[in-house]
This record gives C-alpha cells, structure tokens and sequence, in this order.
C-alpha cells in the first residue's frame, strides 16, 4: 500500500489519504505546488509590509482581531497562536488520524490559497514523510474555527516543540526527533501558524478513514445476513432484482444482490422450498436486511460526495484569492461534514440493531425454526451463544447514544466572536467508536449464524456462505460443549477487520460491492 504521494495544487483522492495514514506511502510537494505557495506568499509579503493591518497578518486572531501588530512583535504573535492554541487534553488520538490530518493540511498549503512560504510547506510535507507523529489529545476541537487545537498541536511539532512519536512509535521530544530526521524546526513568519492551524484536516481525514471501514462492514453485514437468513430457514426470493427494482434505492438493490448471489445454490434453502412449508414469511429482520443496509449505503454515498468536495477545497481564514486578495471567510465551518460523520453514525447503529435481532431470533427456539436453545450443545448445563447476545444487545445500546447528533450542540466561544461551532471533531470521534462497535456486533452474529449452519447439518449452506464459515472454523471450533467464549469473539472480530471473511466469500461468488 506504500508508494509516494506527490501533493499538488489540485485535491489528494481518499486512496491517497488511506495510504498515507494507514500504508506510511511518502509524501512530497510537486513543483507545480511549490509554484503556487510561492506566488501566495508574495502577496502575504507585500501586505505584511504595508501601514493598513490586516488579519491574520498585522492583528491579533478572533476576538483579539482589532489589535494591530508591530513588525518586530509578528514572528512572535505566529508562535504564540500555535502555543496558545495546542490546548488538548485527554487521551491520544490514534495515528492514522494524525497522518490523514496532515496530509490533508499539506494539500491545502499546496494550494498557494493559505499564504505560507515554501521552506514551511515543505518542511511539513518533510515531517510527515519521516514518520514523525505529533501526539494530538482527543479533546480541544469544536470543529469551528475548523480543528484549531488538534492542528496546532501538530505545528507545535514542526516548530520543535512538544512531544511526537516516531516511525516505531517511541515518544521522545519535537526536536530529538526532527534533529534525527535530519529536519530544522521552523521559525514561522507572517500569517503561517494561522495558516497552520485553521482546517477541517481532522474531522475530514477521519470521515475519509471511517467511510473506507463502513464499506467494508457493509459488505460484511450482507454476508452476515445471508447466513442468517440461511440458518432460520429464511427465503431469498424476496430479494429479487424484479422486487428491489419496485423501489428503486440503488443501496438496497446492491445489498439484495449481494444477498442473492450469498444464497445461492443453498441445499439449506432449497430443503424447505415446498408447498407444506408453514413459514408465510420472514421476519423484518432478513426479509428487510437490503432495506436497512441499502439505506445506509446511500448514506455513505452521500458522505462520500461531501467528503470528495471538502478534499477539493483549501480552507483558510483569511485566504489568499485567485486574483490576489486576502479575504476573511467562514469556509472553516465544520457543519457539512458534522452532519455527514453524525448521519452516519445513525446508520452504523441501525446496521447494528437489526443484526443483533437476527443473533437473538437464531438462539430463541420459538423462532429459530428447530434449532437448540441458544445453540447448546446441551441446553441447561449448556449456555451456547446466550450471553454473546448479551454483548451484542449492550454495544447496540451503546451505539444508539453515539447516534445522537454533536453538530446540533454548538457553544459559543472567543468571547462570543464564534458564536456558533459545529462539533464536526466530536462527531467524528464517536463515529469511529461506533465503527468498532458495529464490527463486534456483526462478527458475533457471524459465529452464530455459522454454529447454526453447522447445526442444520446434513442440510448444506449455499457455497458463498460455506466459505465464510469454513473460514471461521479455521481460528475457531464449530459447536460443542462450552468454551470461552471471549477468544473466539476477539478472533472473528480480528478476522472481520483485516477483511478475511470479506474475501472468503468473494473467492466464491466473486467482489461484492
């Protein structure tokens, strides 16, 4: 996954984010960028010479903007707002975020939109490509002026100060590691730690990071739904393209599909396909399962397309024009993608409802259709799968409270000169905790759905679903007495995130999208 990712004036791709936070892909600025940054810094030049004061480069910032600032005094006022403004506090934030937040800053220095000099840029870009990681603490953003504090903290590093981790993931001092890298801290000039630090680049590279992993689970719950279906004696004939076509969501219609092709060839579903069958019909739970994961499909598609337009964007405050000007403007404001990571968050914890559903209808022997009370082995002296429901149950209790929205909780701040906030950090910083969440919630209903399936036994899955299962019994044992169960949860959780059962079904049926 590694490589190089050459910056330009024009957006990274969020191939090109996922790379540089997750692959550790080197970074570097085009010529074509340096060009520009330079052409920009011009005009910060000029107007930092000139008697009028201007914001961000003879002021002060927010409610402190009416202050003019000497020449002599301006060095200092740049690392002063870093200083002032690495505020954080509480636990690290993970270091794939970090990296995507920086690659994205670089982007929008590239830009030649923010003012700064090259040797800054460069500098940054320099950082890191050497796998220098500022240690960035989760709170101190209100997504408004952008994510002020999670940035500065990562300035505070290019300037040598503070603490980061390197390649390895040692903590050691800015400076150690810069020297060691063979980098010089930068003595920021006019308007540069403003430019540093007044961007969407935390809130943006995580909703690029969790779109990527809520495709991916989004594939997995279809599987997951498929052998659900499969093990409850469920039908595919509701996911007919003919039926899904009634209802044109282009979400659901994938789902269906994927579902279809999952099912196909089932000696299980075929063995009850008759006319004395006295199931009428499923349960919402699989009979609507494309519903549910279309909708949050189309969702992400939406994020998706927000995320791709703020990528384009250089966000900035003021900002250096096209034709010159150094403008201020509200471009910083986190709204559009607060409300995109916190719609989202909704969706995961739909996703996660209805699967928890299908895990409790398959240990409830009113429903399951002829299976043992909770898959025992015994049933009494046996426990089987009761309380990895349980588990289920309490992290969908969980991901319904991080469903509520952040960007609808603004407070004011700066002595009231950013009177409205968006949240965008909080809400996506509960996102991702909600993304483990459903991860959980989907790999406990796969270990049951393939107890079930085992259990159905002469009866055979469909090979789609047989594959899936046969993969988990690779890391974990099919039915028996009781085990700890714990393990066997970690082990199809760590097979869910690396994609492994993913790929064991499109071996067979082919990619799923």
């Amino acid at each position: 996954m590694a490589g190089e990712v050459v910056v330009g004036i024009g957006p990274v791709t969020p191939d090109e984010v996922v790379r540089v936070a997750r692959g550790d892909a080197s970074v570097r600025l085009s010529g074509e960028a340096l060009t520009a940054i330079a052409d920009g810094r011009a005009l910060v030049d000029a107007l930092a010479r000139d008697d009028r004061p201007v914001y961000g480069i003879s002021t002060g910032f927010g409610a402190l903007a009416t202050r003019h600032i000497p020449t002599e005094d301006r060095a200092r006022l740049q690392r002063s707002v870093v200083r002032s403004h690495a505020a954080g506090t509480g636990p690290e934030v993970e270091r794939e975020v970090v990296r995507a937040m920086m690659l994205l800053r670089v982007s929008t220095l590239a830009t030649g939109r923010t003012g700064v000099r090259g040797e800054t840029a460069v500098a940054y870009a320099a950082m890191l490509d050497a796998g220098i990681t500022p240690i960035v603490p989760e709170h101190g953003s209100l997504g408004c002026s952008g994510d002020l504090a999670p940035l500065a903290h990562v300035a505070l590093a290019l300037i040598g100060e503070g603490t980061v981790r390197d390649r390895a993931g040692t903590a050691l001092p800015a400076v150690q590691a810069l020297a060691e890298a063979g980098c010089t801290p930068v003595v920021l000039a006019e308007k540069e730690g403003l430019a540093l630090i007044n961007g969407t680049d935390g809130m943006l590279g995580m909703l690029v990071l969790a779109s990527r992993d809520l495709a991916n689970l989004l594939r997995l719950a279809d599987i997951a739904a498929a052998m659900s279906v499969e093990a409850l004696l469920g039908t595919g004939r509701v996911f007919a393209a003919d039926l899904l076509a009634l209802r044109p969501h282009p979400g659901q219609a994938t789902a269906a599909a994927n579902m279809t092709r999952l099912l196909a060839g089932s000696g299980i579903v075929a063995s009850h396909r008759t006319d004395d069958c006295p199931i009428v019909q499923d349960a919402y739970s699989l009979r609507c399962a494309p519903q549910v994961a279309g909708a949050a499909r189309d969702t992400l598609a939406h994020a998706e397309q927000v995320a791709v337009r703020e990528l384009s964007s250089a966000i900035d405050n003021p900002v250096v024009t096209v034709d010159g000007r150094i403008e201020s403007n509200g471009n910083f404001h986190g709204a559009p993608l607060g409300y995109v990571l916190d719609f989202l968050a909704i969706a995961v914890a739909d996703v996660a409802s209805i699967s928890e559903r299908r895990t409790d209808r398959m240990l409830d022997v009113a429903r399951n259709h002829g299976l043992p009370p909770f898959l025992a082995d015994d049933p009494g002296v046996d426990s089987g799968h009761m309380i990895a429901q349980y588990t289920q149950a309490g992290i969908v209790a969980e991901l319904k409270r991080l469903a509520a929205p952040a960007s609808v909780d603004s407070i004011p701040s700066s002595a009231m000169q950013e009177d409205h906030v968006s949240m965008g950090w909080s809400a996506a910083r509960k996102l991702r905790r909600a993304l483990d969440g459903l991860t959980r919630v989907l790999a406990i209903e796969m270990l049951t759905a393939a107890r079930a399936l085992d259990l159905r036994s002469p009866l055979v899955p469909a090979a789609g679903t047989a594959a899936v299962r046969d993969a988990l019994r690779r890391r974990v044992p099919g039915p028996g007495a009781d085990r700890h169960l714990a393990p066997e949860i970690d082990e199809a959780v760590a097979m869910a995130v690396s994609g492994e059962l993913v790929a064991a079904a499109e071996a067979v049926v082919g990619p799923l999208p």
